[in-house]
């Protein structure tokens, strides 16, 4: 069994693989207040809750975009499982070619999210990560990673929102039964989901044009199922992805 963490700037999902089967999935906040003993003390115990125990665990991958991180997830690896993790970045082998500028400047989980994408629902595609930021992340027909585009995420917004005005109280994510809202939460929650995925159409409308033709996409993110379930665009939603990623880069090393 392998070990994968995505260390996010708000969460860190941590999957664990028999092979290609994902055994287990969690997540923990992205806390830079928390040792390696407390998210080692929780992560054992949550695996041994499921009959896994640490010895089962025999290697590791982290993809990271919180590098203040690194170092204590490294370490929880190396003291609580024996392990020694391959970190995504320069010098590993992720199986598509990256046609950015800068190769080093992409994130880490866009990579992974674009090579499970590929590997799993083929290309071209477009892949959506609805994350603390929005990712739309274009794949071609020959796995090639060509760029993409980079806006705001829906609960990023929606704390904007709270956090920047006097007045607008903080509300619950919710899809509203109608665009025109009767009260002030009403009010937010439809500029909030329908704006949001008014972005989402738009810059897939766009990509598509760009690009000459269909592109599949793929939604993944907390929030991915938000924009599925209020558009027609998402054409898949995996939840998994990018975990799944993390164990296809993983074999490849």
């Amino acid at each position: 069994m392998i070990i994968v963490l995505d260390v996010g700037n708000t969460n860190t999902k941590i999957g664990v693989f028999d092979g290609d089967e994902l055994a287990l999935s969690l997540r923990m906040s992205s806390s830079m207040s928390k040792t390696g003993d407390e998210y080692g003390f929780y992560l054992v115990g949550m695996l041994k809750e499921k009959g896994i125990a640490p010895s089962d665990i025999t290697g590791g991958i982290i993809s990271s975009v919180n590098p203040n991180l690194n170092y204590t997830f490294e370490h929880m690896l190396d003291f609580y499982f024996s392990i020694k993790p391959y970190i995504v970045g320069s010098g590993i082998k992720v199986g598509i070619n990256v046609k950015y500028d800068n190769p080093k400047e992409v994130g880490s989980d866009r990579i992974v999210g674009s090579v499970a994408a590929y590997k799993l629902y083929g290309g071209p595609c477009i892949v959506i990560d609805c994350g603390t930021a929005t990712t739309f992340n274009v794949i071609s027909d020959k796995g090639e990673f060509l760029g993409g585009a980079i806006g705001a995420g829906l609960k990023s917004s929606a704390d904007a929102l709270y956090t920047g005005t006097a007045k607008l109280p903080k509300i619950e994510l919710a899809v509203p039964k109608t665009v025109i809202g009767k009260t002030t939460v009403a009010n937010m929650q439809s500029g909030l989901v329908y704006g949001y995925v008014s972005m989402v159409e738009g810059l897939v409308a766009r990509i598509r044009k760009e690009y000459g033709e269909k592109l599949k996409v793929i939604a993944t993110g907390g929030l991915s199922e938000i924009v599925a379930s209020t558009s027609k665009v998402i054409d898949v939603v995996d939840r998994s992805l990018t975990l799944k990623g993390l164990n296809i880069v993983y074999k490849l090393q």
